[in-house]
């Protein structure tokens, strides 16, 4: 790092860093190699006052005050030389996008490790086999990075992909272990045919880490492929196997749905005094005692119940920032406020600035905004007068919101899982949520915590809407796609690449009269737009 010298200003550094995070939404904070702050739930400010640079973190568990005097941005880390409030040595303070911050060559070392304990394991579980070699090689061809350690059982003309991940991986990558192992067997499957009957997956998980991964292989196709799911304790070498029928009480609790009217009057005067400088922005409700201001889907303030200084009376203070930033808005920092809703309005609209970082931030929530706004423009079918975005109630690992929720005009249930970029775990990222809701629906839970007016919702099972557009669509979601259960009604919507100027439905996929092998899929609007190598219409087989 470099040493502090004149050249780095106050400003220049409250820039530096202001920007570095801006666009790290979910970082993680170390101090003295410990992580301190996860930035996915703590909050930031920044201040540039008095010619000092000053960072301020805070979460739940602890609060810190920190001065910088020098900042550097290198592979990902925006390394911090700090001061701590009244000492005068500096320390060091690193903020990283990667939640991994193994180097690549301890990473390396721990996946090779892994390969040999998941293979010890496969001789031990399954003598009858023939262990073909294991691999965690890089194929971007086939979306194969080097997280997952993939092989193949074999047994007479019968056999089994193999795909296990190892315990120093994060929990998103475990959680998206069975994309990839759907994958891999469909590699298997074409690269064996003719030779071997590829009968299934099976998939191993760390010990006490396979929640998601379980309610994901529940709601597969049975007949397409057998599906087993274990967990390896690697300390241990032992194997356990997870019935994946039997779902018990999944992880998911639904919160009552907030009156809507009585915190909007609550809150009448934070939201005019917003509102005479940028009208027309979103007021989302919260809770009884929160209300968030969204311009175009990205949050910019909340305004709050707070204690009186000295008194035990309530009142309501504002605080704005974009992402984790917040500051409680006051006389001092109006001008600054004031200075964030202009950026908004200059850089956040349909034709702004592409390479601005407000018009670039959090692409989805712009999406979810619009839909929201009229979501039967994706479907003619869903009722826009019932809508709910965000909900949190639906906790499954890290993830603790649905894009929509709404309901056709006779009722049932839909699921809106909405992606601005390509990725690849759309379908089953849209498949987790979906059974949450069906889990609620089928307890009737959802009008007794006051959704949807108290109204008679139909006991048939949720719809399943995914919404992308139609250039970015990943290659594997057709694979992905083949492979949902059945008894699942799922619809696949190609939005228009300038959706920010309206959505507008280029085509729709839905899967055709099922089969015993789970049919074929069908454009049933338009024709699906050319990409490098895409085939929209692959047909679903076994």
């Amino acid at each position: 790092m470099k040493s502090h010298n004149a050249s780095m200003t106050p400003d220049a550094l409250t820039r530096t860093v202001q920007e570095f995070l801006n666009e790290a939404a979910g970082a993680v904070v170390l101090e003295d190699g410990a992580v301190v702050f996860d930035l996915g739930r703590a909050k930031y400010a920044i201040s540039g006052e008095y010619n000092k640079c000053l960072l301020h973190l805070w979460s739940a568990e602890r609060n810190t005050v920190r001065r910088v005097l020098d900042a550097e941005v290198k592979n990902g880390t925006l390394r911090l030389a700090v001061q701590r409030l009244g000492q005068s040595r500096p320390t060091k303070l690193e903020i990283c996008r990667e939640r991994d911050r193994r180097s690549p060559s301890a990473r390396k070392a721990c996946r090779a490790a892994y390969e040999h304990k998941l293979r010890r394991a496969l001789e031990r579980h399954f003598p009858g086999f023939t262990i073909s070699r294991l691999t965690t090689g890089v194929d971007l061809e086939k979306s194969f990075g080097p997280i997952y350690a993939r092989g193949l059982l074999r047994q007479g003309q019968s056999a089994f992909a193999v795909l296990g991940v190892n315990a120093q991986e994060t929990q998103a990558s475990i959680d998206a272990a069975l994309t990839f192992g759907i994958l891999w067997l469909n590699v298997c499957r074409q690269s064996h045919a003719g030779k071997h009957l590829v009968e299934g997956l099976k998939l191993f998980a760390p010990h006490g880490t396979s929640t998601v991964v379980r309610e994901r292989m529940a709601n597969l196709n049975q007949a397409a492929a057998k599906w087993n799911l274990y967990e390896l304790d690697e300390r241990h070498d032992a194997l356990t196997e997870i019935d994946c029928a039997d779902r018990g009480n999944i992880a998911t609790r639904l919160v009552h749905s907030v009156d809507e009217n009585a915190a909007r009057e609550r809150f009448a005067e934070s939201i005019a005094r917003i509102a005479r400088t940028l009208p027309n922005c979103e007021v989302v409700v919260l809770s009884a005692a929160e209300i968030a201001f969204r311009w175009r889907g990205l949050e910019f303030a909340r305004t709050r119940l707070g204690a009186e200084p000295g008194s035990f009376r309530s009142i309501q203070e504002i605080v704005f920032g974009v992402g984790a930033e917040e500051r409680v808005l006051n006389a001092r920092n109006e001008s600054t406020f004031q200075g964030l809703l202009a950026a908004l309005r200059d850089a956040r609209h349909p034709y702004g600035p592409r390479q601005h970082p407000l018009w670039r931030m959090h692409p989805e929530r712009w999406l979810e905004s619009l839909v929201v706004g009229d979501v039967s423009v994706v479907d003619e079918r869903l009722d826009s007068s019932r809508v709910y975005s965000q909900v949190p109630a639906f906790s499954a690992s890290d993830r603790a919101m649905l894009d929509v929720l709404t309901a056709t005009r006779d009722g049932r249930l839909a699921v809106v899982e909405l992606k601005a970029d390509e990725d690849i775990h759309l379908p089953l990222q849209g498949l987790d949520y979906w059974s949450r809701v069906e889990w609620h629906n089928a307890r009737r839970e959802f009008p007794r915590f006051g959704y949807f007016g108290g109204q008679e919702l139909s006991a048939e099972k949720p719809l399943l809407v995914l919404v992308a557009p139609a250039l970015h669509v990943h290659p594997a979601t057709d694979v992905l796609l083949r492979f949902i259960s059945p008894d699942i009604e799922w619809e696949f919507v190609g939005i228009d690449e300038r959706w920010r100027e309206g959505v507008r439905v280029i085509f729709r996929k839905r899967p055709e009269a099922r089969t015993h092998h789970g049919g074929t899929l069908r454009l049933s609007s338009g024709q699906a737009p050319k990409r490098r190598n895409h085939d929209l219409q692959l047909p679903i087989t076994n």
